[in-house]
């Protein structure tokens, strides 16, 4: 039942390591997700520096570019022209991963376009000084550079910067907050994820010490019951056995006593039969006494047998017949008494293990129905058959009936096959009587093992008790036996024993 003190104790002790695979399953899956939210916030965190650093990066070649050209403008220097080049290129390659980085904010990316068309205004304007100093007309680029318009470009780039790191300022703050939130929440689930699991771990511990508790309980117990077990178990078996041998005496003297008055019908029987013939001689006596012909040849003395009636035979013939079917019942009920005194003789019969080649048993039983089997044009088949320890006596009883009841069914008009084979199976031996016969219908096939019951047309002699005191045999040597048979298609009678039966064995089966 559910409400039973094992089942709420296995419940307890199974739930709580339940809940706490699901609970480190559930902070496992929590962990992951808030971690991954975490790792993209801190990402972000750094991408806001790596803007911030590439804005300067970008401010930091303006200004190489610019003082190389003006270096160049002013002492034609071609150190200072190639660091311009070089300045200029690094601008292009810090512009385009400064877009790259800003491409998740549209604003930022705006504005980083914005600075790419400020940077190439300059560098266009830087390269005229260039232009001039090459062809020496550096009064020209120097009146250039001091004009006041050729600041605007610088102070339009600086602006631009400037808005792209207050955006980025302000993207860094709301950032940092975000992975702070996330880092705390990710604790938070950790510390009360831990938390379940440690109570829960107490809470197992604790279920486990007291199933221990129950257990050495148990064992304890179980320590006092086996004390008394042996003795128990002897005393049981004695009571059984007692009450078999008590069964098998009732029966005993039950058969015995049937026999007695038995014995008195039949006797009493007989009587009546001669009654029978003396009363019908003294009605055809009387008869021909009262009939008015004269005596004929046969009937003229009085010894001899006077000639009835037509309903006088008539009478006689219903005497005589109820008197062969009493008789007949009488001699059922002598077969019947028989038989209940062999079971109860074998009943009583103690068994002794022995080592038998069954096999040779076999054969010897096959050559004592050689000439039954002759007659019913049947073969038997003997396969190799292992040796047993078992009782021979017993054994010699199941496998005759078995082979009788195989001869004594089969048809009529088709050659008999007999087959008796066996395998080994986990220490016991299954031997298989295989026949082509009748068969029995299979609703019939547990009512043939029980006494005096048989199956079929009972065109066959015998009791109804083969097969059940068989089956009886069987048990007593720790086995057991089955039936596979159908109408017209022959049976196998199956009978597992064990390859070494012994005295103990026959002391549990009792």
């Amino acid at each position: 039942m559910f409400t039973s003190t094992p089942f709420r104790r296995s419940l307890l002790q199974v739930l709580p390591l339940t809940a706490g695979f699901i609970v480190l399953v559930a902070i496992s899956v929590a962990s992951i997700i808030y971690v991954g939210r975490a790792r993209e916030a801190n990402a972000m965190v750094v991408r806001s520096v790596e803007v911030e650093k590439q804005i300067s990066a970008v401010l930091l070649d303006v200004r190489h570019a610019e003082s190389a050209a003006r270096g160049y403008l002013l002492s034609t220097y071609e150190r200072f022209l190639n660091q311009h080049e070089l300045a200029a290129t690094n601008l292009q390659d810090n512009l385009a991963k400064l877009r790259e980085l800003s491409a998740d904010n549209p604003v930022q990316l705006h504005n980083a376009e914005e600075l790419s068309t400020a940077v190439r205004d300059h560098l266009a304007y830087l390269g005229k000084l260039i232009d001039l100093a090459k062809s020496n007309n550096q009064a020209e680029g120097i009146a250039l550079l001091r004009a006041p318009e050729s600041g605007q470009t610088i102070l339009r780039i600086s602006d631009i910067s400037n808005m792209m790191r207050r955006e980025e300022d302000r993207l860094f703050a709301a950032r940092t907050i975000a992975a702070d939130r996330l880092q705390e929440i990710t604790s938070l689930v950790t510390i009360a994820g831990s938390g379940l699991v440690v109570a829960l771990a107490a809470f197992s511990i604790f279920m486990l010490r007291r199933s221990a508790q129950a257990r050495d309980e148990a064992e304890a117990q179980l320590r006092d019951n086996n004390l008394n077990l042996e003795e128990t178990v002897a005393e049981r078996t004695a009571d059984l056995r007692e009450a078999n041998e008590e069964i098998q005496r009732f029966a005993y003297i039950v058969s015995h006593d049937l026999r007695s008055p038995l014995v008195n019908i039949m006797g009493f029987t007989s009587e009546l039969e001669e009654l029978r013939n003396d009363i019908f001689r003294r009605i055809a006596a009387l008869s021909r006494a009262a009939s008015p012909a004269p005596p004929t040849a046969e009937n003229a003395s009085d010894d001899a047998e006077p000639a009835l009636s037509p309903e006088d035979a008539s009478l006689s013939k219903d005497f005589g017949e109820a008197l062969d079917f009493i008789k007949s019942s009488i001699s059922k009920m002598d077969r019947l008494i028989s038989a209940i005194l062999q079971l109860t003789r074998e009943g009583r019969r103690e068994f002794r293990p022995v080592q038998v080649d069954v096999g040779e048993l076999i054969e010897g039983i096959v050559a004592t129905v050689a000439h039954q089997a002759s007659e019913a044009n049947a073969t038997i088949t003997v396969r190799p058959l292992p040796a047993i320890v078992s009782d021979r006596l017993a054994l010699e009883q199941i496998f005759s009936n078995l082979i009788d009841n195989a001869l004594k069914y089969l048809k009529s008009d088709v050659p008999g096959e007999i087959v008796i084979s066996a395998r080994t199976k986990l220490g016991f031996v299954i031997f298989e009587v295989t026949d082509n016969g009748r068969g029995i219908d299979p609703k019939d096939h547990q009512r043939i093992f029980e006494l005096f019951r048989r199956a079929g047309p009972q065109d066959r002699p015998g009791q109804g008790i083969g097969l059940a005191h068989v089956r009886a045999l069987v048990r007593r040597l720790g086995g057991t036996m089955s039936v596979s048979s159908e109408l017209n298609a022959g049976s196998t009678f199956t009978v597992m024993l064990p390859a070494k039966w012994t005295m103990r064995s026959q002391d549990k089966s009792a």
